[in-house]
């Protein structure tokens, strides 16, 4: 116990009328004949790299449309065969029943998987109204032209009040070189890996000629054997070439952009001809044909 005339070290006697305050202890110091402590080093903490992000074509399941085919990132072919819809509703009870029958039969013939995909796309009326316009100028007769603004009316308002849809019917027809069902297995069980997984680097898909000449052969076997069997259900087909595949995927992947900027005709697509320079010094210098 400290004397009662002396305070204890770090304390500090309070004024009359005051609280006493605590003050922070003094530091330890070191005992005779050792060196102070140096410095402890800063602890970097480790910071997170950013995370990568992932393009567009990496996200991309196919890797190139050649000799319409298409080639999956996987190595694996996509044919696609697009068909014409019949009414099945107008038909007679005979009739229905050899669709029925005929759809069986092609279902029971398939020895591969195939995939229906029906696609539903918004159609543009502004054509179709501007058409109208056109005629509409051009007629003469002035009650004709009375029911043709009306008509033109009705459709731009019904234009506005609902979606005017277009269904179109394709089958996609796969071509495994590892083998059908196994492949069909495989991508079922990684279909959620895939969708969960981060951004992987872009890989390039190597096929060899002689596999890829097989493949090319197997898919015209299948397409030939889809066509004639949905012909005698009734349904008209026929396989999409390398540009309209490459349509199709812009529609799918773009399909408000699609209908405000079509891809439109590819045989109107026109690029500048370049042709090699010769040197005028050694055209002069060259006989002329059909000279004596």
């Amino acid at each position: 116990m400290p004397p009662n005339n002396q305070q204890p070290v770090g304390f500090q006697s309070p004024q009359p009328g005051q609280q006493p305050m605590a003050t922070q202890p003094m530091p330890a110091m070191p005992a005779p004949g050792t060196q102070p402590a140096a410095n402890p080093a800063p602890v970097v903490q480790p910071t997170k790299a950013a995370p990568k992000q992932n393009s567009t074509q990496n996200s991309l399941l196919l890797s190139e449309l050649r000799d319409n085919m298409i080639i999956m990132g996987d190595g694996s072919f996509r044919a696609v065969v697009a068909c014409q819809s019949i009414n099945f509703d107008l038909m007679s009870s005979r009739e229905r029943e050899a669709v029925e029958f005929s759809y069986q039969n092609f279902l029971n013939s398939l020895y591969f998987p195939i995939q229906i995909f029906v696609r539903s796309q918004r159609v543009d009326i502004g054509p179709y109204l501007d058409r109208l316009e056109e005629t509409r100028r051009a007629q003469d007769n002035m009650l004709l032209g009375v029911l043709m603004d009306d008509y033109i009316q009705f459709i731009d308002i019904l234009s506005q009040e609902a979606n005017i849809m277009d269904k179109s019917f394709f089958i996609v027809i796969p071509y495994f070189p590892t083998g059908d069902l196994g492949s069909v297995v495989q991508q079922s069980k990684g279909l959620f890996g895939k969708l969960l997984a981060g951004p992987s680097r872009q890989s390039v898909t190597k096929i060899d000629q002689a596999a890829y000449e097989k493949a090319k052969e197997e898919i015209r076997n299948r397409v030939d054997s889809v066509v004639s069997s949905l012909a005698q259900v009734g349904v008209p087909a026929v396989q999409l070439k390398t540009k309209e595949l490459g349509e199709l995927y812009y529609n799918v992947y773009n399909p408000d952009t699609a209908v405000r900027e079509p891809l439109g005709d590819f045989s109107q697509v026109t690029s500048t001809y370049v042709r090699k320079g010769q040197d005028p010094m050694t055209t002069q210098n060259q006989p002329q044909q059909g000279a004596q």
